[in-house]
């Protein structure tokens, strides 16, 4: 008998979740750690502890790099702010294996020594939408699982008859019962957040998977397309002559004036130490919602103001506005907490719908249903193991070690792996209940790590109001006593209905 369409739209949202849901998995989770990015970098900096002001932390990092690396074509910085005690600077460098450096300058005295080389929360943030692989491919790969992604929101939405009142419907013990009650409570309950999320990403990497329209209007002109897109840009060739450049302070307070009530955010010199210099310094793109801020750019010799812009077109504010919501830089603390609440939610939404996929096939025999099951575990126990192998390395590595951040990188990779050669070593049901033991353990213990290795721990950061510190250790041991419940209830027996004819059933 033909299927119906509701039962069409079931299967299409059965597979759009599985195709690319282990790797949905990694992009979402790691996407939700770095609504903190900042102060995950904090963190895996423990040795930076005084704060400047940003003008003054700016202008310490323009000395040092003016000192180190005045033949680069270009410096951009980012200024601290109560997030982020250390200036980013990003320049070019021959030596460098990428062809560049992303380095995190000491705020007082501007140097990069200060603390431990480590790449921080922007490590996870590239991961989140570059996978780790060159570019453009891991960022084709990231939108293709984000539009698998939204075909599963939008076609669970049309599958399901009772939407609003599964929002309150969980019946714990009912074996497949449950987790589907579970995947429909944590995908109804923060469904605005999920299309949201979804939505958006998909708008950030739009003009890379969709480019006919610039190729349309421009054809191989992308010189002329860049420069309407960002007219606020100023560019020029380097002249040649060798020309200092003026006190960036009154370039910084000049900026501030424009700005009104907003703060300096990002700084851009390009052609250091030559006549045809600019310094373009953009407004802190936590200062609005739109992502793009207004800029104010500066003939870098003599310190007078060339352009100051601030986009008003309406469809360009429009996909400001949405790049803004998906990056989350304008929420405060209380909506930054939502957002990484709601992530949570998404994450968890994928990994009960890969447990169902598993769970609604109890009889399924072959190479299909046995891999799936256990890369099931892979993913959902292995990548949060991984980014505690990433946090331990930042601890256990000498911090004068050479190559420390790729170390750190390494770690990661390293014990992903892992954990997906041990989930297909060991039967489903027992690697759920050790996979997660383990992440219990290691997160537990991570905080009397950090505290042994820099002498910063959970106690003292409450006496002193280091809540940096506090809040990360805070949600250590609430991650710890998240995986230990899931270790203990992985281990109790299924009380689903027993498989007909004697089959064994396949665990989740």
């Amino acid at each position: 008998m033909k299927p119906g369409f509701r039962q069409s739209i079931a299967g299409l949202h059965s597979w759009s979740g599985l195709i690319l849901g282990w790797l949905l998995f990694a992009i979402v989770l790691s996407g939700t750690a770095t609504v903190f990015r900042s102060e995950i970098s904090g963190w895996m900096r423990p040795e930076v502890v005084k704060a400047a002001p940003p003008e003054a932390a700016i202008e310490a990092a323009v000395r040092w790099l003016g000192t180190h690396h005045p033949k680069a074509a270009g410096w951009y910085l980012t200024a601290p702010d109560e997030r982020i005690l250390t200036t980013q600077a990003v320049f070019d460098d021959a030596a460098a294996p990428l062809g560049y450096r992303d380095i995190a300058l000491d705020p007082v005295s501007g140097r990069p020594d200060v603390a431990r080389s480590t790449l921080g929360g922007e490590f996870l943030y590239r991961f989140h939408f570059e996978l780790q692989l060159p570019y453009p491919w891991g960022r084709y790969l990231a939108v293709a699982a984000a539009m698998l992604m939204l075909i599963a929101i939008v076609s669970g939405i049309i599958i399901h008859k009772r939407i609003f009142k599964d929002i309150f419907t969980f019946r714990a013990g009912k074996g497949k019962r449950s987790w589907l009650d579970a995947h429909n409570v944590l995908g109804v309950l923060a469904l605005p957040f999920h299309l949201m999320i979804t939505a958006t990403g998909i708008v950030t990497l739009l003009s890379l998977v969709m480019p006919w329209g610039t190729a349309a209007n421009y054809g191989a002109d992308l010189e002329t397309a860049f420069a309407e897109a960002a007219p606020g840009l100023v560019s020029r060739e380097a002249a040649g002559r060798p020309a200092p450049l003026a006190p960036i302070g009154p370039m910084l307070a000049a900026a501030r004036q424009h700005f009104g009530e907003g703060r300096v955010g990002r700084v851009s010199i390009a052609n250091p130490g030559d006549a045809n210099a600019i310094v373009t310094i953009g407004k802190h793109d936590g200062d609005q919602l739109a992502y793009a801020a207004q800029t104010v750019s500066f003939d870098g010799p003599s310190g007078r103001i060339l352009k100051h812009y601030a986009e008003t077109r309406p469809a360009q504010r429009t996909s400001d506005v949405l790049y803004g919501l998906h990056m989350g830089r304008f929420a405060p603390e209380v909506s930054r907490w939502l957002y990484f609440l709601c992530g949570l939610a998404l994450a968890a939404t994928i990994a009960t719908g890969l447990i169902l996929w598993i769970r609604s096939r109890p009889q399924a025999c072959g190479a299909g249903p046995w891999i799936a099951a256990r890369l099931n575990v892979g993913a959902v126990a292995g990548f949060p193991a991984a980014i505690l192998a990433f946090f331990y390395a930042n601890r256990l590595l000498p911090a004068q070690m050479p190559g420390r951040a790729e170390g750190e990188v390494s770690a990661f990779f390293w014990v992903w792996g892992a954990a997906i050669v041990f989930a297909m070593l060991r039967a489903p049901a027992r690697a759920w209940r050790e996979a997660f033991a383990v992440l219990a353990l290691a997160a537990a213990a991570l905080p009397v790590v950090s505290f042994v290795a820099t002498g910063r721990g959970l106690w003292s950061a409450v006496i002193g109001g280091d809540w940096l510190f506090a809040g990360f250790d805070l949600t250590l041991f609430a991650f710890a006593a998240l995986a230990a419940a899931i270790a203990r209830r992985a281990g109790a027996p299924s009380a689903g209905p027993v498989p007909r004819r004697g089959r064994q059933a396949v665990p989740a």
